[in-house]
Formats: structure tokens, sequence, C-alpha cells
């Protein structure tokens, strides 16, 4: 049963390989273990009564048992290539509305034609690409763009399938479908980049494809030799079989599998995920790290950190406000009881600042939406508006001087929000700016100190962010970042990171990791020699990525380098050993000291050698911070 069921895949293999004219493992094995069985059965039919022989028929098994266990834990470490593609298919929809003149219909999205008119309601995923014909809402682009804010949308802006509409209703006219929407191209990036073979892997193969004609060769000669010089054929054949046993390539085939395995492994115990083995022999050769910004240097959640008051001026880090300003404290409160029924991000940075001091939030009344402006409603009897400034602008709420305070806070790098209060005369309404609310992101702990060691190791590293430049090299000197060294760069569309990182590369000269957590990263990640994704990020940034970082810790960064470093090393030190042992043990079975019963136990002694060697990466543990 083991050597013609368990052993058939390597007959398939090997009949594959002498029809190509080329050697393989398989074609070793298949000999090498046939000989030695059917040797055995020879002695076993000859022999004479009562005698007693020496049979080979556990050395074939052992060879293909050995050979198959690490056939099987080559596999287990790729399973996860397929399940990255399908989780980027996941994100389309399989149902649109098609709008015609019978009314809206629902049609599947295989259906949909470039010039269909669809409707999206509030919550959905929008299909395909296209354009706003109607309708105001804000999109959640995160899987896109990685950042955490709704992006506003109108008439003539475009629309990018997959993405998540808010509040509002749209009609879109459609500008792409099938293998021609933006998603469908980031799939086929990401297929292309998981179709590479690990290096190593590949450097195995070569050698094996000299190693086995030259084994063969020897195997024959030697069964020559001995028949040739006087000695009977069954002691030439024996010779020959512990030739090819011995150099079964067991502890070849186990050096490369066996180290992933076990650096997976641990590194997964520590938070850090690799699900590409290219990825994890790259690592160690890095010298270029690429961060995005948002959501992987930083937190990623809008925090509340200024309040200016329009009747006193007063600018108070929210920090402050419960201590300092009376009037601050009520607005505050007044503001998140107004934004508590919203899920908006900045809406929750406004409820978690009230919360976070223990502030009253009384129940508002007649709340309602305004898709791509804010919201409006009722706390008791006075009436307020919180939403952007051009909403302010349109309603042409007077800034007076908060215009400048504005201006300044956006220069470095706040996204601002303005409350107002509207108040009824008769028949004329009045609208009162009553204060600004300055939103900001704050660095992830950890981000600061990763950068510090990368430096430290020699490496280069480079913030990448969508933000204005003030922002961007505010950010970047809070992490230890010098942006007159071009360790910036600002004002990044997400279409061209990937540019960004070929340019990092330069030409072969770098080995360039990107650490990201969107969607909008995944052509960086395919174009960067290795991927690395933030797990708080789009659940597509951490399918694309070659490496996860489960806990979101930049810290981790350091900690994927040195586990693949130790890995490739257990590779490098497998390798080794496993040609020692066959350039060692071939001329010795050649000459007769080594018959097939050692030599299996020899070749069994390799593998579990390689194995031992490989197991003591479990002991690895990332540096204490």
């Amino acid at each position: 049963p083991v050597q013609f069921i368990l052993g058939a895949k390597f007959y398939k293999g090997a009949y594959s390989a002498i029809k190509a004219f080329a050697g393989n493992m398989d074609l070793l094995v298949a000999i090498g273990t046939t000989a030695a069985w059917a040797l055995s059965v020879w002695l076993w039919l000859t022999a004479e009564a009562g005698s007693m022989v020496h049979l080979y028929f556990e050395g074939s098994a052992v060879v293909i048992t050995l050979v198959l266990l690490g056939k099987w834990l080559e596999t287990r470490a790729k399973r996860q290539t397929t399940s990255a593609i399908r989780a980027l298919h996941a994100l389309r929809p399989d149902v649109a509305h098609l709008m015609g003149a019978d009314g809206e219909v629902d049609v599947p999205v295989l259906e949909v034609m470039v010039g269909d008119t669809l409707a999206v309601r509030a919550g959905e995923r929008i299909p395909v690409d296209g354009v706003v014909l109607q309708g105001e809402s804000s999109v959640d682009e995160s899987m896109l763009t990685g950042e955490s804010l709704p992006v506003h949308k109108n008439e003539g802006v475009t629309l990018t399938g997959g993405s998540i509409n808010g509040d509002g209703r749209l009609l879109m006219q459609v500008k792409a479908v099938g293998s021609e929407t933006v998603l469908a191209n980031i799939i086929r990036l990401v297929e292309d980049a998981q179709a590479g073979k690990a290096p190593i892997q590949r450097l195995v193969d070569q050698v094996s494809a000299i190693f086995v004609p030259v084994v063969l060769g020897i195997a024959l000669l030697t069964l020559l030799g001995w028949w040739l010089t006087g000695h009977s054929f069954e002691l030439a054949l024996i010779r020959a079989v512990a030739v090819l046993v011995i150099a079964c390539p067991c502890a070849l085939g186990l050096a490369t599998p066996t180290a992933i395995m076990a650096g997976t492994g641990v590194a997964a115990k520590f938070g850090i995920l690799i699900k590409d083995a290219q990825a994890l022999e790259l690592a160690h050769k890095v010298n270029v790290v690429a961060f995005d910004k948002t959501g992987t240097l930083t937190v990623g959640k809008p925090r509340l950190t200024a309040f200016v008051l329009a009747d006193t001026l007063a600018d108070a880090l929210v920090d402050n406000i419960a201590d300092t300003s009376t009037d601050a404290t009520q607005l505050l409160s007044l503001a998140a009881s107004l934004q508590s029924g919203s899920e908006h991000p900045l809406a929750r940075a406004v409820v978690d600042a009230a919360k976070a001091r223990n502030l009253n939030i009384p129940a508002p009344d007649n709340v309602r939406a305004v898709p791509g402006r804010g919201s409006e409603g009722e706390v008791g009897v006075e009436s307020f508006l919180i939403g952007s400034l051009r909403w302010m602008q349109e309603l042409k709420v007077d800034m007076g001087t908060l215009a400048t305070h504005a201006t300044d806070m956006q220069a470095q790098g706040a996204t601002v929000s303005a409350m107002a209060q509207r108040t009824t005369q008769g028949n004329t309404q009045n609208i009162k700016l009553k204060a600004l609310m300055a939103f900001g992101d704050e660095p992830k702990p950890g981000a600061k100190e990763t950068i510090a060691e990368l430096k430290n190791r020699g490496i280069k590293t480079v913030m990448i962010s969508g933000d204005n430049r003030g922002a961007a090299e505010a950010m970047a000197r809070r992490l230890g970042l010098d942006p007159t060294a071009g360790e910036v760069m600002s004002e990044v569309l997400p279409g061209d990171k990937a540019a960004l990182i070929s340019k990092l590369k330069e030409g072969d000269k770098n080995v360039v990791l990107m650490v990201g957590d969107g969607v909008n990263d995944a052509p960086a990640l395919a174009a960067a020699d290795v991927g690395m994704a933030m797990s708080n990020g789009t659940d597509v940034a951490m399918h694309a990525a070659g490496i996860t970082l489960m806990r979101g810790d930049p810290m981790l960064v350091a900690a994927a380098l040195d586990i693949s470093a130790k890995t490739v090393a257990k590779i490098r030190q497998n390798l080794f050993w496993a040609f020692a042992y066959n350039v060692a043990g071939i001329p010795l079975a050649a000459l007769g000291y080594l018959n097939p019963v050692v030599a299996g136990a020899a070749m069994a002694l390799s593998s579990v050698s390689v194995m031992s060697n490989a197991l003591l990466l479990k002991r690895w543990k990332p540096k204490s911070k």
C-alpha cells in the first residue's frame, strides 16, 4: 500500500519528468524506492528455506513517508493564497438597482452595462464604477483610500465599485464594468503578486534538475563498477540501491517548508501573520520601508482636539474644556446631544469627548442628517446645526474673525467643523456661529519607536500621505522623520503610491517594504518587494499583503524583519546540511560502506536533523519595547 498507493503521485511525477526529458525529485524517489522494493521482492522469492536475508521494504516506506510529510508541510504553508483572491471578489455586490422605463428593477451586476443608470440606496455597496447623476451623500471609501472620513459625493463626482454609500440616495451612470473597474484592476495586481515562487525554492528546483541526473549516473556507474569487477549482480544492485536510497532528497525537500512552517508559526504567536513565503524570504533584505500615514503610523480615528468659542474667541484644548470654560462645557454637551445618533467619525469624536468628561448628554429632538453637510436638530427649546465650513458658507453664516482661526487650524492639518444656533424672530430666521471644532489624528503608540529602531538599523524610512504638505510634515516631525531628508511624501493621490514605490526601488538597488492598511495600498503592496498590512485597516489590505500585523502594532514591523532573517538563516542551514549529507553519503554508499538499510537510516536521520534545526525557531521572541 505504501509503495504503490501513497507513492502513486511520485510515479506520476516521474512519468511527467521522463516525457519532458527532465529530472526532478519525484523521479529520484520513484526509482530509488522501486529499486529497494523490487530487490526485496526478488531476494524474498529466491531465498532458500530457513535462510536469513536482508529485505529493504522499510527503506522504501520510510522514504515515501518522509517526502510526503515535506509535501504536506509545504502545501499547508501556501494554503492562504486562494482565500485572499476570494476576499477581494467578495467586495463586489451581486445585485444592482437598474433604472428603466418601469422604474427601479433589481438585476445581477453581471448584466449591468456601461451607460446604464443605477440607484444606490443608503448603506449599500456601490456595484460598479461610475459618476453621480443625481443626489448627494457621503461615501465610505476606506476600502480604497484607507482614510476613515467619508467623502462627499454630488453630481458629476466619480464613484468606485465596492465603496459604501452613506446616508443619501444616489443615481449613478455606469462608466466601467467587469474587468475594467478599479477593483478588478486591484484583484489582477494581487493575483500577479501572488503568482511568484519563493526565491530559495526556485534555487532548490534548479539544483534538483542537476542533482537528479548526476545521482542516476552515479548509481549506474556503481552498478556497473561492482558487477564488472567480478562481484555478483545482487551485490552490485544492492550497492546501486544504497546510492539511490541515501540520495533520495527527503532532507532537501524538508529544508525549506519545515523552516517556513516553524517561522510562520512562531510569528503568528506574536501577532505576525505571514501568508507569502516570498515575502518571508525577502523581508530580511529590506533597506527601505515606506509607511502609509493614516491608520498605519497614526490611530486613524479622528479626535476632537480644540474648541474655539465664537463669543469669546477662547481657543481651548479639548483636554482643558471641563476645567477652564463653562461655556465650552455646555456647548460640547449640546453638540454631543445633536451628534449622539450619528455614526459619522467626526460625530463619534464629539460624543466620545463629552463622555470622556462625564458630561450630561441630553436627548435631542427632530434631528435631520443633511447629506454631505452635517446635521441639524433641537435640544430642549434651542435649535442647532453642526457641519462643514462649506455648509456654513452656503447658509451665509457670518464667520467673522473665526475664519482666520479655521484657516490656521486647517493649515496645521486639522479637519474643522462648525456649530451654529438657529433662532427665529417672527418670520425671520437667523443663524449665528457658536464654535469651531478641530479634529486631529494621533500617532500610534510605538510608531515613533519603530521609526527610530529602523533608522538605527540603517533602513531608510519614508511616510506617504495624502495630506497637504504642512499637515504631513507636522505629523512627520512628531514621528521622528525629517522632511528635509526626503522622508515625507505629501499630497500623494491613491493611484500614485505604486509609482512612488517603484521610484524608491531605484531599479533593483533597493529592497522596499510597503506598510499600509487600505485597498488603495494594494497596488503599492504589489509593486513593493514585500507588502505588510495593519489588521486595524481594511480586510482587503490584509488579504493583499504577504504579511499582516494582527495587532496593528507598528513595533511588529521590526519584529517581522527579525523573524524573516532567522527563518532564512535556518533554511540556509538546512540546505547546507542536506547537501553535505549527500556529498558525504553518496561516495560511501558507492564504495560499499553503506548498505540500503544503513542508507535508509542515515537518510531518515538527516531528515530528523533538518526538522529539529527548523523547530529551534520556536524559541524566537520579538525584542521587548
